[in-house]
C-alpha cells in the first residue's frame, strides 16, 4: 500500500506538533522525492552510510532525528553536503527530520522511549512546571547502586557508558538524550541521585563531584536511537506502510 508524501508529513507534524517548537534546524521535509510512499527508513544521522543503506533497501523516505541545514553552518552545498543531497536526490528519496521536537514528546519521544528501555518511571520535566523542557526526572523501582546502574545502562545500549561515581544508591535520575550534560545543574537542583545523557564536557565531572552526584555519559547516538524508531513504527501503522530502522553504529 502507498500514500501520499504530502499525507504523511501532514500526520507527522500533527503528531509531533513540530510547528509550535523552536529549533536550530527546519523540523519536517528537508529533502522532497517521490510523490508516493510504500517504505520509510528510519535512522539517528542523515550520514551518508545512513543514506546510502537507505538506497539499498528502496526507501522512498529517510526518517531521522539529526537532518541538514542547522543554524549557522555553511549554506553552501560542497563537499559532504553536496554528496549527501546528491544522493538523495539522484535516488528521489525524501528526507524527514525531527530533532527537538522527538525529543520532548510524551510517547514516541527520545527521552520516553530511554525511560522504557532502563525501565525509568517518568515523573516529570527537568525543569518543573515547563512541560516542553527537553529533559526528565523520574525513578527506579528500587535503589541500586551507579554502577549497577551502569551495567544496566551498558547491557541495554550495547555501549559502555563512561560513569563518575559518587557511591551513593540511586533511585531517583534525571536524564537527556544526545548533548544534554550541560543540564547538570538543574539535575542536581531537581534532587537527582544520577544524572544521564549522552555526552560529556570537562566541566560535568566537577559538577558531579562536588554536588555529591553520580553521572552518566552513555553516550550521543546510543541514546537516540529509540525515538525515531518509535515515531517510524507510528507512521508504519498508522498508514499500514513498511518500515526498517537502520542502525550506521557510532561511538560519540
Amino acid at each position: 500500500m502507498a500514500i501520499a508524501l504530502t499525507t504523511l508529513v501532514a500526520e507527522a507534524e500533527r503528531y509531533l506538533d513540530a510547528s509550535r517548537i523552536s529549533d536550530y534546524c527546519p523540523n519536517g521535509l528537508q529533502v522532497e522525492g517521490r510523490p508516493q510512499v510504500q517504505r520509510v527508513v528510519s535512522g539517528v544521522t542523515a550520514s551518508l552510510a545512513l543514506v546510502e543503506a537507505a538506497v539499498e533497501a528502496r526507501a522512498d523516505v529517510l526518517l531521522v532525528h539529526h537532518g541538514y541545514f542547522w543554524k549557522g553552518e555553511n549554506a553552501c552545498i560542497t563537499g559532504m553536503k553536496q554528496r549527501r543531497l546528491k544522493t538523495l536526490l539522484a535516488n528521489d528519496i525524501s528526507l524527514l527530520a525531527y530533532h527537538l521536537p522527538l525529543d520532548v514528546h510524551p510517547e514516541v519521544g527520545n527521552n520516553v522511549q530511554l525511560a522504557r528501555q532502563l525501565e525509568i518511571t517518568v515523573e516529570g520535566p527537568l525543569e518543573p512546571g515547563n512541560p516542553r523542557t527537553v529533559g526528565l526526572v523520574g525513578s527506579l523501582a528500587q535503589p541500586v547502586s551507579s554502577r549497577d546502574f551502569a551495567r544496566r545502562v551498558h547491557e541495554v545500549l550495547g555501549r559502555e557508558p563512561l560513569l563518575i561515581d559518587s557511591d551513593r544508591m540511586v533511585s531517583r535520575i534525571g536524564w537527556c538524550t544526545g548533548g544534554g550534560q550541560g543540564y547538570i545543574d538543574q539535575a542536581i537542583a531537581a534532587g537527582v541521585d544520577l544524572y544521564l545523557t549522552g555526552e560529556a564536557s570537562e566541566q560535568t565531572y566537577h559538577s558531579a563531584r562536588e554536588n555529591d552526584v553520580s553521572f552518566i555519559a552513555a553516550g550521543h547516538h546510543a541514546t537516540e536511537r529509540y525515538g525515531v524508531q518509535a515515531l517510524g513504527d507510528y507512521l508504519s501503522r498508522r498508514f499500514a506502510i513498511e518500515h526498517l530502522f537502520i542502525d550506521c553504529p557510532n561511538p560519540i
